[in-house]
């Protein structure tokens, strides 16, 4: 039996899908042959940079949706982040495993919205795989990723079954939540899964605590210049919703939302996109000047639970900077 190990971001639909799409790639190129999965969930917690190389104890490892490892265990890599890459050092070792990868078992596109179409589109152009039965897994994880939805009311207000799967999962998606998930999606339509008791009892607390999360940001979030800026760091936050801040400030530019759990201190910031005004800051670039990292429209950057003075200060940091014109 083939041991595989799937390291892919946890707590996160795109993670999930992701986990999903590249296990039906891996059956496809072993037909017949018996795989052992085992899914691990990858965190960006204060002071984490990647992955811990004792993750790596399969006979294949991959990782999904996360940082690069210039771990030589590492045989599968997806990812669409600008910041995969922690160090330069990193980005020359996957440059260097592409050129000596003939078989092209590296990828890494900044342009995508989502990991799991990232898998999808490589898999049937560089390994012959249908993706026809995920038509609407690859679907709903763009969406979600890339904050596609019509508008931002639809993301707030969550009536779709999908998103509140989604919302399951960003609460639960541990490594036991995605070792049961993944075989399920992968027998089970998206929208069924999504509709079953199990999933709607474990969203009915969810859905009372975005709601009182909705009220916290109304009441304290205030506008400076485009930027909206909501400081929550005074009460434990276990549920973060993303686009509350547009839906409330439909004219702002920008959001940056500090929060604070049992574990850490987050700072959330993202580009409206549905917002008239253009962006004009590279958000990921910006999060990477504090540890943190994500995409050129949205990011964050994690603290230890205790440095709550220091996520204001760099809190107070990004919100001038994305106040002031583009340098």
């Amino acid at each position: 039996m083939r041991q595989i190990v799937v390291l892919t971001h946890g707590h996160c639909f795109d993670g999930l899908c992701s986990a999903v799409m590249f296990t039906r790639l891996l059956r496809h190129l072993y037909p017949g042959e018996e795989l052992a999965f085992t899914y691990k969930a990858m965190g960006y917690g204060p002071g984490q940079s990647g992955v811990d190389p004792t993750n790596f104890s399969g006979e294949k490892n991959a990782i999904l949706d996360f940082r690069f490892s210039a771990s030589p265990k590492l045989t599968w890599y997806f990812d669409h982040h600008v910041s995969a890459f922690p160090t330069k050092e990193e980005r020359e070792v996957y440059a260097a495993r592409v050129k000596s990868d003939f078989t092209r078992r590296f990828f890494h596109d900044g342009s995508y919205g989502s990991c799991t179409k990232l898998i999808a589109d490589v898999g049937r152009a560089h390994f012959g795989l249908d993706t026809t039965a995920s038509a609407e897994l690859v679907q709903w994880a763009d969406m979600i990723d890339s904050a596609a939805f019509p508008n931002a009311e639809m993301a707030v207000s969550r009536a779709e079954p999908e998103l509140q799967l989604m919302t399951v999962v960003e609460h639960h998606g541990n490594d036991a939540f995605l070792q049961a998930m993944v075989p399920r999606l992968l027998s089970e339509p998206l929208a069924e899964v999504a509709r079953q008791k199990e999933i709607q009892d474990e969203y009915a607390p969810l859905a009372v605590h975005h709601r009182t999360f909705i009220d916290l940001v109304e009441q304290n979030g205030k506008l400076v210049g485009p930027v909206v800026v909501v400081d929550l760091s005074n009460v434990i936050v276990d549920v973060a919703a993303k686009f509350v801040t547009y839906a409330l400030w439909p004219e702002s530019a920008y959001s940056v939302l500090l929060s604070r759990s049992h574990t850490k201190c987050k700072i959330s910031i993202g580009y409206n996109p549905w917002s008239k005004l253009p962006r004009m800051h590279d958000i990921a670039a910006i999060c990477e000047r504090y540890g943190g990292g994500g995409h050129p429209v949205v990011g964050a950057i994690s603290l230890p639970v205790h440095e709550v003075e220091r996520a204001r200060t760099i809190t107070n940091q990004i919100v001038s900077e994305l106040a002031s014109p583009s340098q």
